[in-house]
């Protein structure tokens, strides 16, 4: 099972790498690795607010849909932070990026 992940993660840095995941982090992704809830809240709530506006009147469980929409696109925009936390940790470690 260990053989069988590690070559799994061992793809997936080879994907990275070939995607130009090597190369130093933006401004941009340096503020997302550091803030991955706020990133995500940052992306969610206007699209939460535009599809509330979208929502019928008539339909009451339409705002309902409109925040569980919201609050899982804040998961994946947390979720695609923290992996890029994990991206500048590993370029820290193989020494190619000084944190900086």
């Amino acid at each position: 099972m260990v053989d069988w992940w590690r070559a799994v993660v061992n793809a997936f840095w080879a994907v990275d790498r070939a995607l130009g995941g090597q190369r130093r982090p933006t401004r941009i992704q340096k503020w997302v690795a550091r803030h991955p809830v706020g990133a995500g809240l940052c992306m969610a709530v206007p699209f939460t607010l535009v599809f509330l506006m979208l929502s019928r009147a008539d339909e009451p469980d339409d705002p309902w849909f409109a925040v569980l929409f919201g609050l899982l696109l804040a998961l994946v925009f947390v979720l695609t932070a923290v992996s890029e936390r994990l991206r500048q940790r590993r370029l820290k470690r193989l020494g190619l990026w000084d944190g900086s």
